[in-house]
């Protein structure tokens, strides 16, 4: 009995999310085709310049506008954030820092710490039991 072995495809949207782009930003016959895992490997081993213009100028997903701007996804939307938004808009928030950005970027430190905190008792008590 011999296996054939299949080739992994995605949708297109799985690998947007993958890749950190907007899908709908991404071009036709990507948003309308499947991804096997080896041109999602090309994609991201030797980006065309669609790929290059969307990771450097947007617009950008919500995970990849909240990791630019320092906070959580829910972090945005209580900040109003629910649409894509573009290198530019994003820079210009960084620059402008409403006070919604300087609360929810306090959160996220506080959280980032506590998750430190976490880690670091978890390994002393591993330690402790060993």
């Amino acid at each position: 009995m011999t296996s054939h072995k299949t080739t992994q495809t995605m949708k297109p949207a799985t690998a947007a999310k993958k890749l950190g782009v907007y899908l709908q930003a991404t071009p036709t016959e990507f948003q309308e085709g499947v991804v096997t895992r080896s041109e999602l490997n090309a994609l991201q081993a030797e980006p065309p310049a669609w790929l290059q213009e969307l990771r450097r100028n947007g617009p950008h997903p919500r995970p990849v506008v909240a990791a630019k701007l320092g906070v959580s996804i829910a972090g945005l939307a209580r900040g109003g954030i629910t649409d894509p938004l573009t290198t530019e808009q994003i820079d210009e928030l960084k620059k402008d820092m409403p006070e919604w950005l300087q609360r929810e970027r306090a959160t996220q430190a506080e959280v980032r710490k506590e998750a430190v905190r976490i880690k670091e008792k978890q390994a002393k008590q591993a330690e402790q039991g060993a």
